[in-house]
């Protein structure tokens, strides 16, 4: 078991259903130092789970920034809906997870229920209702009991510290088997400053816009036009380029916070400033990093596989294609069971509706060419392609020999363990 995770199943001993922590789990868990800025609690509202903590409630200093994305789902959570709108302000004080209910396609119950813990919230910060944001993950449909929620706010409040950021990503996990967490240093200007981010994901897994629930916190000082320029730019090859089971949750939500009670740098007037280009590189990082760790997490995941498309017409079409051969049940069974069957991806890529010629299209498994021109390689050898899809780590590649086009998206393996865990979810 990778160090640091010992005491995770003592921690998720509340939710009914244990799975083992995925053989994919980092070695070791990463250390997130104290953010200034932001000050963290975590309670146990019960709202699913009993005797384990089920919500995260992070107060932030004031004049706090933040931008966010969001599921492009048609029957989004009512938290998503009051993120959205508060958002247009880009101002924060707190945030209010909880984890066992998702409060989506919940009526008039769930947009009160929302409010709710908002204001209760306000009161306890002393900000006002649109300067909270709130997140939900658990099951679709059942109405939020957010009196629970709300009856330990105020004890939260006054309990909430600068540290406990693993107990944070911890309270936030559904069927998650591990906390998801990364950090990372940048310097602006010479004025270093740090950023911190927890995620929370396993199943339900296909963002559009945004991903499961990840909050990423920076004491840069950053306005929030700026933070939204940024992090949209920064999910599209992180987050919005990974997929389990081509499901995009009704809970996508990905927020950035910057609270600039960091080392004092110089303003920065637009997103473009050079300035900005190490802080850049560090937040696509780790965002990279946190979304690698939900595909790792992958409900039953045992394989993490890369998807590689080249020469498509555009970058749009490569994703498309990748995606395609990412989502197909028939590619991660495949991949699961160790069978090289390059047949599947080429259905994947057929089906994909993106040009193709089958004359063109070369497919390999890590290094190994196992189909060109139209046709089984000429040099494929069986035993060599199982290998290639053997191991925990999978690499597909795929030239469509069309343009310039490229694109990457990252997925797992479909295994037995999927099942048994969506099955007995709500039992």
């Amino acid at each position: 078991m990778p160090k640091g995770l010992g005491s995770l199943r003592k921690a998720v001993s509340g939710a009914k259903h244990a799975h083992a922590i995925s053989p994919l789990a980092p070695k070791s868990l990463a250390s997130l130092p104290p953010l200034a800025g932001v000050r963290l609690a975590t309670g146990k509202a019960g709202v699913r789970y009993q005797d384990r903590a089920d919500v995260l409630f992070a107060i932030l200093a004031q004049g706090t920034q933040v931008a966010g994305v969001f599921t492009k789902s048609k029957t989004a959570s009512a938290p998503v809906d009051w993120c959205r709108a508060q958002l247009r302000r880009g101002e924060a004080r707190a945030l209010v997870v909880n984890s066992g209910n998702a409060n989506a396609f919940t009526g008039k119950s769930g947009v009160e229920a929302a409010r709710a813990i908002a204001e209760s919230a306000a009161a306890a910060v002393g900000c006002r209702a649109h300067e909270v944001f709130l997140a939900s993950t658990g099951v679709i449909g059942e109405p939020l009991p957010f009196n629970r929620i709300t009856s330990i706010l105020d004890k939260l409040a006054l309990d909430a510290s600068a540290s406990g950021w693993r107990s944070a990503a911890e309270a936030i996990m559904t069927t998650d088997t591990y906390p998801k967490m990364a950090t990372a240093t940048a310097f602006i200007d010479g004025r270093r400053v740090t950023i911190n981010g927890i995620c929370k994901g396993s199943g339900m897994i296909a963002p559009d816009m945004a991903t499961m629930l990840a909050f990423v916190f920076t004491d840069a000082s950053l306005s929030s036009d700026i933070l939204q320029e940024l992090l949209s730019a920064g999910v599209r090859d992180s987050f919005n380029s990974i997929t389990v089971d081509s499901d995009t949750s009704t809970s996508d939500t990905l927020l950035l916070f910057a609270t600039g009670k960091g080392a004092k740098h110089p303003a920065i007037l637009k997103a473009g400033d050079r300035r900005l280009g190490e802080f850049q590189a560090k937040l696509n990082a780790l965002l990279l990093d946190l979304a690698l760790q939900v595909v790792k997490d992958g409900e039953g995941a045992q394989k993490l596989i890369r998807v590689d498309v080249t020469g498509a017409k555009t970058d749009d079409a490569a994703k498309r294609v990748a995606l395609s051969i990412a989502n197909s049940p028939l590619v991660k069974t495949a991949i699961a069971g160790g069978d090289a069957n390059w047949g599947r991806v080429v259905m994947a890529v057929g089906k994909s509706g993106e040009m193709a010629d089958r004359d063109r299209l070369k497919i390999s498994f890590g290094d190994l060419v196992v189909a060109e021109r139209g046709a089984r390689a000429v040099s494929y050898n069986e035993s060599m392609a199982g290998k290639a899809v053997a191991g925990p780590e999978v690499c597909i590649a795929v030239d469509l020999a069309l343009g310039k086009g490229r694109a990457r998206v990252w997925t797992c393996d479909l295994t037995h363990g999927y099942i048994d865990i969506n099955g007995s979810y709500r039992s």
